[in-house]
């Protein structure tokens, strides 16, 4: 094996992430970030708030939350120029801005996050119904071991926190990340959280919405807010609350649509209608109901007594045209929303909050759901087309894949009359798929 001789250029300017030339032109040609932050956090004296936010966005971009992230990049240039920024914060400055200035940013960086994706235009594919999905779930975030501000038990069993997401389409657009401490019940304030998220998402999309949640939200008060909304329909997991399994079974006999998808298994579907009454106002529901009966395991054993399982799914869908099945195959799909959680707590590496502070962490939150939308639209535009790297075909890639493919590609940054410009090696694989989401974003 030959034996590489090792040389650091005195001249020469090399970068590792020049992916961050995207960013930079997600930020600044489709968000307005800089007058946002100007107008509503006057500064007399230091780095600049647009400065300080786009900084983090960057590290975050590049798979990195923690603050000490950011010193790598204090005499990068190119760091600099790709995110248009005039001076990169010290990991101290950066912590510190962020405790300071927390609750003022929140509301400016939640609002840039839906400005961006208003006005990049970003696909919000819909459902075969003619639906756009909109997926409310709250997820379990480790921190165990830590005094962070706001760590308590989650339902998971661990110590951590129990953020409320919420995605758009099937793309999966975050529209929202809130920050919630882990004992926190996913009902409580969640009405708030649902007004909120019904109008950003009608900013995005003027198709009817379908809002699935899961069984921590079968509360009354959603169903009739939601079927009050304009150009809303929903499905919510029924939380049986310690129902007779044997009195739904007898109900099945006589109104179920009776299935054996094996020996030993019998699963039966029918809807009941119930009427609710609030502030003098009747609104009648449909349920959707599934009775799992098994008198076999699906190892072959026999069993004594059979298992009984009963499951339901509240919904606004009219049965002439949504069936049973139909119904329960919509709600599954609710699932996908997993995938997005993982993306943020393993690939934006998240999950372990940087700040003492919970008000600090939910800002980051935001930033982080920001940072997502940019890495996702990058994705969509470079990754999914003919110009793409090798890679398995596929509707969206991960987080992950993104920086990967198109965050981590080493250039050589040149400076030529006033110009710089970006050089990349002549195997490089990314690089027709980085040249062509540059320029689809500069046009922007």
């Amino acid at each position: 094996m030959k034996r590489f001789i090792l040389e650091q250029s005195e001249t020469e300017f090399y970068t590792s992430h020049s992916g961050l030339a995207l960013v930079g032109l997600c930020l600044n040609q489709y968000g307005q970030l800089n007058q946002a932050l100007e107008k509503g956090i006057p500064l007399r004296h230091g780095i600049a708030h647009a400065d300080i936010i786009k900084s983090y966005i960057g590290t975050l971009s590049l798979g990195k939350s923690d603050f000490e992230a950011i010193e790598n990049h204090r005499d990068d240039d190119y760091f600099k120029a790709a995110l248009a920024i005039h001076q990169v914060p010290s990991s101290a400055r950066l912590r510190q801005r962020l405790d300071e200035h927390a609750a003022a940013l929140l509301p400016i960086i939640y609002q840039s996050n839906l400005d961006f994706l208003a006005h990049a235009q970003v696909p919000v594919t819909p459902l075969a119904t003619g639906h756009v999905a909109l997926d409310i779930d709250v997820y379990p975030m480790n921190n165990e071991k830590t005094c962070k501000e706001g760590v308590s038990r989650t339902y998971k069993g661990f110590d951590g926190y129990a953020p409320i997401a919420l995605y758009l389409g099937k793309e999966g657009w975050c529209i929202g990340n809130e920050l919630r401490e882990g004992k926190q019940h996913c009902q409580y304030e969640f009405r708030y959280a649902l007004e909120r998220g019904l109008a950003a998402a009608k900013r995005l999309t003027t198709l009817p919405l379908l809002v699935r949640l899961d069984g921590g939200h079968d509360a009354l008060d959603n169903r009739i807010d939601l079927h009050e909304a304009d150009q809303v329909d929903f499905i919510i997991k029924w939380n049986p609350r310690k129902q007779d399994a044997d009195a739904w079974l007898a109900y099945a006999e006589q109104h179920g649509q009776w299935t054996t998808p094996r020996e030993g298994k019998r699963v039966a579907l029918f809807s009941v209608m119930e009427q609710h009454t609030r502030n003098g106002k009747t609104y009648t529901c449909r349920r959707v109901m599934q009775i799992t009966e098994r008198t076999i395991t699906a190892q072959g054993q026999a069993l004594v007594l059979p298992d009984i399982e009963i499951e339901g799914w509240w919904t606004s869908l009219p049965v002439a045209d949504y069936d049973d099945a139909m119904v329960i195959a919509l709600y599954r799909d609710h699932a996908t929303a997993e995938q997005f959680h993982s993306e943020f707590k393993t690939d934006l590496d998240i999950e372990r909050l940087p700040s003492g502070k919970f008000a600090t962490n939910d800002l980051i939150m935001s930033l982080s759901a920001y940072s997502y939308n940019i890495l996702r639209w990058i994705g969509l535009i470079g990754l999914l087309g003919e110009q793409s790297p090798v890679r398995h075909p596929a509707k969206r890639r991960r987080i992950k894949t993104v920086i990967q493919e198109l965050m981590y590609l080493a250039a050589r940054l040149i400076r030529s009359g006033h110009r710089l410009k970006l050089r990349f090696s002549q195997s490089c694989p990314g690089f027709i798929a980085f040249e062509s989401t540059y320029a689809k974003l500069a046009a922007g």
